[in-house]
């Protein structure tokens, strides 16, 4: 893409709205703009970073044997009143009447939706384990939006729901999404903990939490320094113990960071297939109320959460894996000299056809203002063309992360050389 035919929307000033880095940078970097408290807009940066962080997030689920469905994001609340959560769940559930003054709510989560329609789906315990999952809009009416896209109204999430004839197979399922975590949080370039979780407002027997570790976290997590032991400390086995005592596994003491929550697995036993007579026929033809399991992650919150990682005093630097653009073609004087118009328009069109995400920045703009845009925007590698350059050759490659220039060769710049340089 060329950034004359891209809606870049950036921002020298420090919006006084915004609380967070994240919520800062993804105002002035044109990711996001507020339609209203708690709902934002994505613009086409902003978008492309999400979708990339859906594709990771969709390819592992696929992967683990989980299958992809879509439920509506508007739910009859009978539903709700059927699990008998309507009245626990409390405010954020945002109710509402159609015209023909039928009760709805917008969909927070959809345990109670995917429960009535896997019930009338499946009978027999020879269609189990079943895992389905949705990557949708959620809303939740919280009491104080904050923090832009870190804690919305309106939000993008995937949720996962598994179905089991027992415990054994429940275990075995979420094991598996335990894993299936670690593989998508490592892909989408974040550091991160998965703790032992308190259940919430969701219920079952037992849960962890993926935290992207920062400053700006909500949540506080302890790690012990000699053993894997980590757990929120909201739950019972840390509770009253801040850094420094010792860890309730027995080994070593206890660290304390602050993390924000990306994502939530749970074991939800049968709450709610109890509740709302979910069962198959057992190998005896007994009827068995189902077991099952859930697995949420916050996909849009992911993205904030990246920021709030990674980013300097320049802007964001983005994980090459859900950057908006892997490359940034910035040719000096583009309208001027006949060679670097040459040079950058070849090298644009062959990592095109490589299939690389590359942004070409052909503005009308002194080379001080396309350097600090691009760096705002955080894209990992910018290439930098020019008469002098071009004069010795080469074509200068700046890594956004580390800040090392390297000397590139226009004709042996492709894929492979893009991948050798973000590695090294």
């Amino acid at each position: 893409m060329h950034t004359t035919d891209l809606l870049l929307a950036t921002q020298k000033a420090i919006p006084a709205e915004a609380e967070t880095i994240s919520h800062q940078l993804m105002l002035r970097a044109g990711m996001i703009r507020k339609l209203a408290s708690g709902l934002y807009t994505w613009l086409p940066l902003g978008l492309r970073v999400l979708q990339n962080v859906t594709s990771i997030v969709r390819h592992e689920m696929n992967l683990s044997g989980a299958q992809e469905i879509l439920m509506p994001m508007v739910q009859p609340t009978d539903l709700w009143a059927e699990s008998g959560r309507l009245e626990q769940y409390g405010p954020e559930l945002l109710k509402f009447q159609d015209r023909h003054e039928r009760a709805f709510c917008l969909g927070p989560t959809h345990e109670d939706v995917v429960v009535d329609l896997l019930r009338h789906e499946l009978h027999s315990y020879r269609q189990l384990p079943v895992n389905v999952y949705q990557i949708q809009t959620k809303f939740r009416d919280e009491i104080r939006p904050r923090f832009g896209a870190m804690r919305a109204r309106e939000f993008i999430m995937k949720d996962a729901y598994s179905f089991h004839l027992d415990d054994d197979c429940l275990d075995k399922t979420y094991q598996i999404m335990l894993s299936t975590y670690r593989k998508i949080f490592t892909r989408v370039g974040v550091d991160f903990r998965a703790v032992e979780a308190d259940n919430g407002s969701i219920g079952g027997s037992s849960s962890h939490e993926f935290h992207v570790l920062a400053d700006s976290g909500e949540d506080e997590i302890g790690f012990s320094t000699a053993s894997d032991y980590a757990a929120n400390t909201e739950v019972p086995a840390l509770q009253g113990l801040k850094a420094g005592d010792p860890s309730p596994c027995g080994r070593g003491v206890l660290e304390i960071k602050r993390g924000i929550e990306v994502g939530h697995i749970f074991k939800l036993g049968d709450k709610y297939s109890t509740a709302m007579q979910a069962s198959v026929s057992d190998d005896q033809g007994q009827t068995r109320i189902m077991k099952m399991g859930c697995y949420g992650i916050g996909v849009s919150r992911i993205v904030a959460a990246c920021i709030e990682q990674h980013h300097d005093a320049k802007g964001i630097v983005w994980p090459a894996s859900i950057a908006p653009f892997l490359v940034v073609i910035i040719p000096l004087n583009y309208q001027k000299s006949a060679e670097v118009k040459r040079i950058a328009d070849a090298l644009y069109h062959q990592l095109n056809a490589e299939g690389i995400a590359v942004l070409l920045d052909d503005r009308d703009e002194r080379p001080g203002v396309k350097f600090a845009d691009m760096d705002l925007i955080g894209i990992p590698l910018q290439v930098v063309v020019g008469d002098k350059s071009l004069a010795k050759g080469v074509v200068e490659c700046r890594i956004r992360l580390s800040d090392v220039m390297t000397e590139v060769q226009p004709d042996a710049f492709n894929k492979a050389s893009i991948q050798a340089l973000l590695a090294g």
